[in-house]
């Protein structure tokens, strides 16, 4: 086995690494020359680096022979990437007929595994992870879309990596390239951080277009506290605005915005109010007893814990809350038209995937201590609990 630029560029193997695993013939071709990229967004073949060319058997130790015979021979050869550069499903390589399937391998610890296809090459799945790599970076291919934003730049991006996939597939994506082209496009729709000096610059009317004009509401001044001092807040909170009921979230509407303190001052419920409350402006409510409130000095948004008395990182800003309300909004649509093909059978590579998408925008949830819960995260991944 050997790799280039420092063991980060490509990785390639040796004819006598491919025995006796490996007789196909185009899949021994590939390995040993294109062979596989080091530094993608999409996939790590840290694995392979690190261990060579293993079996499931080898790599679960399966010395009973509980696992099926046919995936017992199964090379696993790397992993799909989650947000933050984690590991979720293994790679599997057919050493016979050179396809690429997923699956849970547990490392030493055999059971039921289920493989899902994901490309019919090794050379295929490079060049969609490739074509993947670049619509993020908005490089290669998808250079021409720097610097364009909004519902068209979405529709013509995800067009174009459709036209890939089909190309590499004779036409018929595996579920989790469908969910790209679908999914991570959406990360087009807002500007980032310009006039509106947030995050983001959403286009005009992209909520009204999204959950309905009469279903968006916007604040006047004299619905802010007196601590929400952060203009560029105040400014998106009365010319943007934010949905009433985005099914996780309800925005308090009925009375004028209160800080935490003032809200808990108003009920029965006792709590444990976080220092600052005074200046920390509940927006509404979270599923599960969690509040939304926004730093008026800083613009942050934070999720309450009452059952932990606990602030914890929620968005950067309210432009970023948004976006991640539209976002689900908008994934729940996709997959009402396309007769709930997403979540059927791969939610959890679409909880991936949605989250891939927001870390693009907003890396709060990769950026926070990773022993920190992060409320997105946790909503997206919870498929009992149906978000997506």
């Amino acid at each position: 086995m050997s790799t280039t630029d420092t063991g980060c560029a490509v990785i390639t193997l040796t004819e006598s690494d491919l025995d006796p695993w490996v007789t196909h013939a185009s899949t021994r071709h590939w390995l040993t020359g294109p062979g596989l990229p080091g530094d993608s967004g999409v996939l790590s073949f840290a694995e392979l680096s690190r261990e060579g060319l293993r079996t499931v058997a080898d790599s679960t130790g399966d010395p009973d022979d509980r696992l099926p015979a046919e995936l017992r021979e199964q090379l696993v050869i790397g992993g799909l990437l989650g947000p933050g550069g984690l590991e979720t499903e293994s790679l599997l390589l057919d050493g016979a007929t050179g396809e690429i399937s997923t699956a849970y391998v547990l490392h030493d610890r055999p059971g039921p595994m289920d493989r899902r296809p994901l490309a019919p090459s090794l050379r295929t799945l490079v060049r969609f992870a490739e074509a993947t790599d670049e619509l993020a970076g908005l490089r290669g291919q998808f250079a021409s879309y720097a610097g364009r934003f909004g519902p068209k730049a979405v529709a013509q991006a995800s067009q174009h990596l459709l036209a890939v996939f089909r190309d590499g597939a004779d036409g018929e994506p595996a579920p989790f390239w469908k969910m790209a082209v679908l999914i991570r496009p959406l990360s087009l729709v807002a500007g980032r951080g310009g006039v509106s000096g947030l995050s983001l610059d959403l286009p005009h009317r992209l909520l009204d277009q999204e959950f309905g004009p009469r279903k968006v509401a916007r604040f006047e001044d004299v619905d802010f506290p007196a601590t929400l001092t952060h203009e560029p807040t105040r400014r998106f909170l009365r010319e943007v605005g934010l949905p009433e009921d985005a099914h996780v979230f309800s925005l308090d509407t009925d009375v004028p915005l209160a800080t935490l303190a003032e809200y808990y001052a108003d009920t029965d419920a006792p709590a444990q109010l976080p220092a600052g409350a005074h200046r920390l402006i509940r927006l509404g409510h979270l599923v599960e007893d969690n509040s939304l409130v926004v730093d008026g000095a800083t613009g942050a948004v934070l999720n309450w814990s009452e059952p932990e008395a606990r602030l914890y990182p929620l968005n950067t800003d309210v432009s970023t809350l948004a976006f991640t309300l539209w976002l689900l909004h908008r994934e729940r649509a996709i997959d009402a038209q396309s007769s709930h093909e997403l979540t059927t059978d791969t939610y959890d590579q679409l909880a991936m995937t949605m989250l891939q998408v927001l870390s693009t925008v907003d890396p709060t949830g990769l950026t926070a201590d990773r022993t920190v819960r992060h409320y997105w995260t946790d909503a997206f991944q919870d498929e009992a609990g149906g978000v997506l």
